[in-house]
């Protein structure tokens, strides 16, 4: 899905999509050529104390849809990325921020999928100096004031999004890889990445917004794959039952 899609500005970066989120059908695989995301917003304000706890049931209820079995307890890779170390269950990655929860699905493709609010209060000059590239932090410097927090979230998004993927977060360092910012704060494709994450040809990114107010990304090192992108009703899918 590239910028290409009906309705899309001929400007916008070539990473950016427009994910029209749908009801899933009853019976729904997944695909070895397809990425799935779900978007899940909750009826009603979730205390910020209660949203990890209730994403992780959303998630088991995913796993035991796509799996067809109750999922196993979840494992935790060497940097805290969940995983379900059993056979048949597929790759899958999760955020949440502001209003709304993503999960990201493939059958082997590892993903890192992260959202955020862009109303979220932080100083991102300061911390674009402390933590990104510097030619990121001066391109933020560039844009005017009501800009740079957009931008910034634009480019944390997509940071994060490829830690996750590598399955590394933070530790691997937000300097190490970097991004194309253009004079109105639109990130654009990753311009260079650490040789130990591979080559910047290797990696697939794609940035949404799955709600007004949220900037997304969506990110995995392997060859380009369909998505498609389904709303989560409470209803619809109910956590899997406790074992």
């Amino acid at each position: 899905m590239q910028a290409s899609l009906p309705g899309q500005a001929a400007e916008e970066p070539a990473d950016s999509v427009r994910l029209e989120f749908e009801t899933a059908p009853a019976n729904l695989d997944l695909l070895d050529d397809e990425v799935h995301v779900w978007l899940w917003q909750a009826a009603r304000p979730i205390p910020p104390r209660d949203v990890s706890r209730q994403a992780n049931e959303q998630l088991l209820g995913l796993l035991h849809r796509y799996a067809g079995a109750a999922p196993p307890a979840l494992q935790r890779g060497e940097h805290g990325k969940p995983y379900a170390s059993q056979a048949g269950f597929p790759q899958f990655n999760l955020s949440h921020g502001g209003q709304c929860v993503l999960f990201a699905f493939s059958k082997r493709q590892e993903l890192g999928i992260d959202v955020d609010t862009l109303a979220r209060r932080h100083t991102p000059l300061e911390l674009a100096r402390r933590f990104f590239a510097d030619e990121e932090s001066r391109a933020l410097e560039r844009l005017d004031g009501s800009s740079q927090g957009p931008a910034f979230m634009r480019l944390w998004t997509g940071k994060e999004a490829v830690l996750k993927a590598l399955g590394q977060g933070l530790s691997f360092g937000l300097h190490r890889l970097q991004f194309e910012l253009d004079h109105e704060g639109r990130a654009g494709r990753l311009k260079a990445i650490d040789t130990a994450a591979g080559a910047v040809e290797d990696w697939q990114l794609h940035r949404f917004e799955p709600l007004p107010g949220h900037v997304a990304a969506l990110a995995w090192r392997g060859p380009a794959l369909r998505i498609r992108a389904f709303l989560m009703e409470d209803a619809q899918v109910k956590p899997a039952p406790a074992r």
